[in-house]
């Protein structure tokens, strides 16, 4: 997939910085919808300094809110199964 073919999803970083996401894949836990994002500006090509970030994906009528995963256990059982499933698609 191109990077053009990605939706682009633009969010409010930490610092108030405007941040600009691409939209990777949506994967349901525990019935929530999470989204896997990857900067725009990512270098994909050295994948250590190649940073996915996971938020929550919430549904406001037709709009979608993105939200940070503050619990640690949440990030890690959405983590696993991500995980989970990429060994069994191997």
């Amino acid at each position: 997939m191109k990077d053009n073919e990605f939706e682009i999803i633009k969010t409010v970083g930490e610092k108030g910085e405007e941040i600009e996401l691409k939209l990777l894949d949506i994967v349901n836990v525990n019935n929530v919808d999470y989204a896997l994002l990857l900067p725009v500006d990512a270098d994909v090509e050295n994948e250590e300094e190649c940073e996915i970030v996971l938020m929550r994906l919430k549904q406001d009528n037709s709009d979608y809110i993105f939200e940070t995963i503050e619990d640690e256990d949440e990030f890690e059982l959405v983590s696993q199964a991500i995980i989970e499933a990429e060994d069994d698609e191997d």
